[in-house]
């Protein structure tokens, strides 16, 4: 039964005007056009990067209706639990985009994104996979290509070693009004978090492992 579903899924995207991917004929025309061709307004954009089933998406475009979010995900049967959420919710403030997060210039301008989140990715800890890791000096330097210069950078993480390596690297560019905490529910950056939980945030906590978190911009 999985495969027809997840088949059922790929097409539901296809037919999808909230998902975004390289065979649409929108796809090459939304860099730098995002709020008059997608979102129909001016609305900020938030991007959340690796977002899975787009629970954390969807969640604050329904808190914040005056803002537009759009998340990022490989996993076309993913995006389509996420893209479903927002139909169900009445939500004209989401989208998602079904791609490697390497290939988001193609349908970015630069400083087009107000604001981005890096949400508990795969920490990739092995010495051989620092390419594939998301906080590497390349994805940094990407994010920083697609935020506006007063946007913020924001990354929620369960693991620490990944933690401290995202703060080396970030020690290698040119940042500002950085704010870090180990604990994110028993510091005050907890309200950056607005109430909102990942899938995997939720289980980890569960065990009772600590939320790490950073926020900052970058210059230019």
């Amino acid at each position: 039964m999985a495969r027809p579903n997840k088949r059922l899924r790929y097409q539901n995207n296809l037919d999808s005007n909230l998902v975004v991917e390289a065979s649409k004929d929108i796809y090459k025309q939304l860099a730098g056009n995002w709020n008059s061709l997608f979102f129909a307004n001016d609305h900020p954009i938030t991007l959340e990067l690796a977002c899975g089933k787009g629970e954390y998406t969807v969640g604050l475009a329904e808190k914040f209706p005056d803002r537009n979010y759009i998340g990022v995900d490989l996993k076309g049967d993913r995006i389509w639990v996420g893209s479903q959420q927002a139909v169900a919710k009445g939500l004209r403030n989401v989208g998602f985009i079904r791609s490697r997060i390497e290939m988001l210039p193609e349908v970015f301008a630069p400083g087009e994104i107000d604001e981005l989140w890096l949400t508990f990715p795969d920490p990739r800890l092995k010495d051989r996979e620092e390419k594939h890791r998301l906080t590497n000096i390349y994805y940094l330097n990407l994010y920083r290509s697609l935020l506006h210069p007063d946007g913020w950078f924001r990354f929620k993480t369960d693991n620490t070693p990944l933690f401290e390596y995202a703060l080396e690297v970030l020690q290698q560019l040119p940042t500002r009004d950085m704010e870090q905490t180990r604990d994110l529910y028993a510091s005050e950056l907890m309200e950056d978090h607005h109430g909102l939980k990942t899938k995997y945030e939720a289980i980890w906590t569960k065990k009772g492992e600590n939320i790490k978190y950073l926020k900052c911009r970058f210059d230019a």
